[in-house]
């Protein structure tokens, strides 16, 4: 495999990311076209960041600890661009790199030191300080769209441990809709393929469209979203899933505040 087609293979989760880093989808790509532009112009960190995926992001937050990780404040944006910049402001970037890493990203400690240039303990006590800064959230009520039983009563069980309420299952994207119909969720946790060959994609712009909620996919399919031909979902969960990574999700997607994919 060429040098080229590593890095890509690598590229769409560096671009998840930096997106959830930064809080803005335009600034993580930015860090991420930085990254590979620096790859171009020196040779061994450009063999470094075909080596592996953790080689790729160490060499990616080199370059953003180069320049200024937190989103600037834009002129203009909505409000939900508005909420993650001023939210992203009191939790100190490398807290924020060691959760995302561990959670997210399912980097182990090990792995998560070497990206960061730190060791395993120091990034440890980053992790439970970013979640001590995040679980501050209040409850809110969570509309889960899965189809697999086994995997929507797991989420349920999730989503009532952090203290959340469920304002509704559902299996398919009319079901959703009707549940929404009867009461707005304040978060949505959405697969994309659902029972009846519906999409979990359409359910959520449906929802989308009537009220402004922020949203999380668990999907088997995270090449779906990851394609860069539109805007993508902040909050991308593949399946199968560590509980672990859900509630990180959770606790920031209500963090930010985001009431659509960033962009």
């Amino acid at each position: 495999m060429s040098l080229g087609a590593r890095v890509a293979t690598n590229l769409p989760y560096l671009r998840r990311y930096a997106r959830a880093l930064t809080g803005s989808q335009s600034t993580g790509d930015a860090f991420v076209r930085e990254t590979l532009e620096a790859a171009l112009a020196d040779e061994d960190l450009r063999q470094m960041i075909g080596t592996g995926r953790s080689e790729l992001y160490r060499a990616f937050n080199k370059v953003c600890a180069s320049g200024f990780i937190d989103v600037a404040p834009i002129d203009a944006v909505g409000s939900h661009e508005s909420a993650a910049q001023a939210r992203l402001s009191t939790i100190a970037p490398l807290n924020r790199q060691a959760l995302l890493l561990t959670t997210l990203e399912d980097f182990s400690i090990d792995e998560a030191a070497f990206v960061m240039d730190r060791q395993p303990a120091e990034v440890e006590a980053l992790i439970q300080q970013a979640i001590d800064e995040i679980d501050r959230e209040s409850t809110t009520s969570v509309l889960i769209i899965e189809d697999e039983p086994l995997i929507s009563m797991q989420l349920e069980d999730l989503v009532r441990s952090l203290g959340h309420d469920i304002c509704g299952m559902a299996a398919t994207r009319t079901q959703a809709l009707a549940i929404v119909a009867e009461q707005t969720p304040g978060l949505v946790l959405a697969d994309i393929q659902l029972a009846d060959g519906s999409s979990g994609l359409d359910a959520v712009d449906d929802i989308l469209n009537i009220a402004s909620v922020p949203v999380i996919f668990i999907t088997a399919y995270p090449e779906r979203l990851l394609t860069g031909d539109r805007p993508e979902p902040t909050y991308l969960v593949t399946k199968p899933f560590q509980e672990s990574t859900v509630r990180a999700a959770i606790s920031q997607a209500l963090f930010f505040g985001s009431s659509r994919p960033l962009s």
